[in-house]
């Protein structure tokens, strides 16, 4: 019975297995309970333990049984040419000695784009990866590593063609190399547009779209500069971590010490001429792709295939027919792509199935009779009538927490570890906002069954909810909860072997008519998707939900009354 076993060991921790043609995965935050696992000092290596060992074990292995072990190579600064070996004894050296001595390293951008086309229908597929900073380009290159790179892709080859390199320039002290990143560009400005305490790259994109991107488009553009094939230059320092150099506006210095005192609409301004900008160029490099290597697909990853509004500009106007992006395009997702590596490459087994879900973490466990919280009162082993009842409380615009079935492996809740909620109410996504403590312009989104998304959506969506879609001005008011100030949406179609959410899709549309539900991530604010059945109690109590779903039991808040004593009423009308 093959293994093949993927590991990274930098901010989002994580841990991949893949045996007998079953994907196991789970990123170590969700253990430690620090968001993206990052490490108490900077440069820090920590090991995925608790994510690897729970993979071993629901896989009922051994490391002994492991026959391939990859890992990501993330070392900036390489001393000399040996720099490889050196980053994998360091690596090595964190992990029980059978799996440490079989341990062998891939590049960081290679592990991002095979974690999308291992996972794809293509056989030939354009690659593209872009983020802050992936594996050492070596010690020719000075401090320069993986920025933008481009692959063409086939079953029997991987072939990096396109890699954006340091630029030149004269320094005071001699020639100097300068890097510039597309990823820190879009988070240097982030932090300059979003004040501390919010997420500043997911919540300057949800900004941008009350922003008119024209007050300081022109001055944006002149800090990225286009060339010829797919070349993208960004004057320094706008693509380097710097956020202290102030950006002159309108006579204001902006930094991201004084974010809190700019303008809201003018940060709103600076916010969407960024994303316009930031999306110009990511279209720039896969037209590039598109005619260097002729394929009809293309595979985005890397950190900045977080952002879904590039994921829905580039799926229109990159010039592809076809885009996948990574189920889980950020670091963690690295483990995943080594993982399948192996697999596929190394120990020659075909390729997984393409997958609709990625709930290919730990089940939530059964909830102890004893954790029944004050104000709550306990449904148990409710059964089949467990999603009808839910669906019940839905549909009377109630809140539910719901953890069941695998972990999602990624940022996203994909409907195992989500808060559920009526996707026609304002007013409940305010409640939501208020809860959740987020900033009030930023939107929650819809998972929809898929047969009926293009009914309500211009697009499909996408399973791993990596997408922005716009919604049919025929029914944006309808889904009000779930459509952003720019008529889009972060759609999450949903399949038919969907095991989260289909069935209570089907009960809801049943109901009221509508085949969708908003569906955010069950946690609390600055934390990790929450894990166990335990903390799925803690966290409803906390943030006050309506009612909180566990496996086959359902926690009622002692204020709503239970669905199955009123009757089944239509609460909307097909449309």
């Amino acid at each position: 019975m093959p293994a093949a076993l993927g590991l990274n060991f930098h901010h989002d921790t994580s841990a991949a297995l893949v045996v007998d043609g079953r994907l196991y995965a789970a990123e170590e935050e969700r253990w430690s309970g620090i968001k993206h696992n990052h490490p108490a000092r900077k440069g820090t290596l920590t090991a995925p333990a608790r994510a690897l060992q729970w993979c071993l074990e629901a896989a009922g292995l051994e490391p002994r049984d492991i026959d391939a072990v990859w890992a990501a190579s993330m070392r900036p600064n390489p001393a000399a040419g040996w720099w490889l070996a050196e980053e994998r004894d360091e690596l090595a050296a964190h992990l029980p000695a059978p799996l440490g001595e079989r341990l062998r390293l891939l590049s960081h951008h290679t592990a991002h784009v095979l974690s999308g086309y291992l996972l794809c229908s293509h056989e030939h597929a354009a690659g593209l990866v872009i983020d802050a900073g992936g594996s050492s380009l070596g010690s020719d290159f000075g401090r320069g590593r993986e920025r933008i790179t481009g692959y063409d892709l086939r079953p029997d080859r991987i072939d990096r063609l396109h890699q954006a390199i340091p630029s030149v320039v004269p320094g005071p002290a001699g020639p100097r190399r300068i890097h510039s990143s597309l990823g820190h560009f879009y988070r240097n400005l982030a932090r300059r547009v979003i004040p501390p305490g919010d997420e500043p790259e997911g919540s300057m994109m949800a900004l941008a779209a009350f922003g008119d991107p024209q007050r300081y488009g022109a001055q944006i553009r002149e800090l990225v500069r286009l060339g010829e094939d797919g070349e993208v230059r960004i004057v320094h320092p706008w693509g380097s971590a710097d956020s202290s150099t102030p950006l002159l506006l309108d006579g204001r210095a902006w930094t991201a010490d004084n974010v809190a005192e700019q303008p809201e609409h003018k940060r709103a301004d600076l916010a969407a001429a960024v994303q316009e900008v930031f999306a110009e160029s990511v279209i720039h490099v896969a037209r590039h792709l598109r005619r260097l290597t002729r394929a009809s697909a293309l595979v985005f990853s890397g950190g900045c295939a977080l952002n879904s509004h590039l994921n829905g500009q580039l799926a229109a106007d990159s010039g592809f027919d076809t885009l996948f992006v990574a189920p889980a395009p950020h670091d963690a997702g690295t483990a995943v792509g080594a993982a399948l590596y192996g697999w596929n490459y190394q120990l020659g087994e075909e390729r997984l199935p393409v997958p609709t879900d990625a709930a290919w973490g730990p089940y939530p466990g059964t909830l102890p009779t004893t954790a029944t919280p004050t104000g709550y009162r306990t449904l148990p082993d409710l059964g089949p009538a467990l999603i009808p009842t839910v669906a019940a409380l839905l549909a009377e615009h109630r809140i539910v927490g719901w953890s069941r079935g695998g972990l999602e492996f990624g940022p996203r809740a994909l409907g195992h570890r989500s808060i559920l909620a009526h996707p026609g109410d304002t007013a409940t996504r305010d409640r939501l906002n208020a809860i959740k403590k987020r900033a009030v312009y930023r939107p929650f989104a819809p998972a929809v069954l898929a047969e009926h998304a293009t009914e309500w959506f211009i697009s499909e969506g996408d399973p791993f909810m990596n997408r922005v879609a716009r919604v049919r001005h025929c029914r944006a008011d309808r889904i009000g909860a779930v459509t952003h100030h720019d008529s889009t949406a972060r759609a999450q179609s949903v399949n038919a072997d969907h095991q989260g959410l289909r069935a209570l899709l089907e009960h809801f549309h049943d109901r009221t008519g509508l085949p969708l539900l908003l569906n955010t991530s069950f946690n609390r604010k600055g934390t990790p998707i929450l894990r166990t059945a335990e903390q799925a109690v803690e966290a409803a109590a906390d943030l006050g939900l309506d009612a909180v779903a566990i496996s086959d039991t359902l926690l009622l808040a002692d204020h709503v009354p239970d669905p199955r004593t009123t009757p089944l009423i239509r609460t909307e009308q097909a449309g």
